[in-house]
């Protein structure tokens, strides 16, 4: 998948994310792992902390390892919509993790309705 060029964005109202990004980010913090890869495509990749996981089963083991390694919260700050298949969530991370706080853009890129890629960066 080629680089995307994030810096021509607009920002959104969070409601105005689309459904399977919103279910996403609901799975992704309550932990529910069957819901949150059922949003994504057979090919997906996503990337933390400079590290591919592609295809469901290691995107399954990454989001299970994220869930056990630290404790925090997670609180959405802004939406951005660069076209309508690139969204960039910026969360405010707080907890026991090194450095205590982080703010992190989710960088999702959706293909036939479905995340294909999630970016996750500073």
């Amino acid at each position: 998948m080629e680089p995307f060029d994030w810096t021509w964005v607009s920002q959104i109202a969070p409601d105005d994310l689309p459904d399977r990004i919103t279910t996403y980010l609901a799975a992704h913090q309550t932990r529910d792992l069957d819901t949150a890869i059922a949003q994504y495509t057979p090919d997906a990749v996503v990337t933390d902390e400079g590290h591919d996981h592609d295809g469901p089963s290691a995107i399954r083991a990454w989001l299970a390892r994220s869930a056990t390694e630290y404790t925090y919260t997670t609180t959405l700050t802004a939406a951005y919509r660069a076209d309508q298949h690139h969204f960039d969530v910026l969360h405010r991370l707080q907890g026991n993790f090194p450095g205590g706080v982080a703010d992190l853009h989710y960088r999702f890129t959706l293909r036939d309705g479905h995340i294909a890629r999630l970016v996750i960066e500073p």
